[in-house]
């Protein structure tokens, strides 16, 4: 049965190179009982030094639907301290977790039709959000701006390609520093208002979610207030 956790103890089940930069994680909880999230939230990680005792924790948003047996997420090697850690971890070792927390949360039943905003591993609720679309067969009109700097950090780009062909959902990714030679011949530059209404003329009968890093966020926002969307259609999460 589905449950909040408190420290739960889970182990890293999968470990997959997803960009230069960013690796995906999954971790299942050891006693096997799933969490009670809805898609969107985010979960506290935490690794408990054998030795020392000490603890190291830090957030990151779950990217796994909510009826999956496993928790995943895109971590970006920062080289922070438990990011270090991370970096060299094995399948098998033994974390901790709590949660879910946050109001960034998406109902497939409340907003019919949104429009999803995501800058680089700011991806990963959205992608919990798309697979519960997909697991319920909700139906739900999703129209998706996903902002990259170069080409080759696009995370679970063979799946959202898969997505688009399984629900009504239309991924339009963006490149805002492409290289002589990176092979790029889709759109580039940063998510403007001209590129929302390029992507999605019709975002005023749409709900927006935004999550990126603080400046991702506030560009964002600014872009949709020059279009004349409301704040209340706006849902926004931020880090950095």
């Amino acid at each position: 049965m589905p449950a909040n956790f408190a420290d739960k103890s889970c182990v890293i089940t999968d470990m997959i190179k997803e960009t230069p930069d960013v690796t995906l994680f999954r971790f299942e909880p050891e006693d096997k009982t799933r969490m009670d999230f809805e898609p969107g939230m985010f979960v506290m990680v935490a690794y408990v030094d054998p030795a020392t005792k000490e603890k190291t924790a830090r957030a990151f948003s779950i990217a796994s639907a909510p009826s999956q047996d496993f928790l995943e997420f895109y971590i970006s090697m920062v080289h922070g301290k438990l990011t270090s850690r991370l970096e060299n971890a094995k399948v098998g070792e033994r974390y901790y977790i709590t949660g879910p927390y946050g109001q960034f949360k998406f109902s497939p039943d409340a907003d019919r039709k949104v429009l999803f905003l995501a800058g680089g591993t700011g991806l990963a609720p959205f992608m919990s959000m798309l697979r519960e679309i997909k697991l319920l067969s909700s139906g739900n009109d999703v129209s998706m701006l996903y902002s990259v700097k170069y080409p080759n950090e696009v995370i679970r780009k063979s799946e959202l390609a898969e997505l688009g062909s399984q629900i009504n959902l239309k991924t339009h990714i963006t490149v805002t520093r492409p290289q002589p030679g990176d092979g790029w011949t889709g759109q580039t530059g940063h998510i403007d208002s001209e590129m929302i209404k390029r992507y999605a003329p019709d975002f005023a009968e749409r709900m927006t979610y935004i999550c990126g890093p603080l400046n991702f966020a506030q560009a964002m926002k600014d872009a949709l207030m020059a279009l004349g969307v409301p704040s209340e259609r706006i849902k926004s999460d931020v880090w950095g």
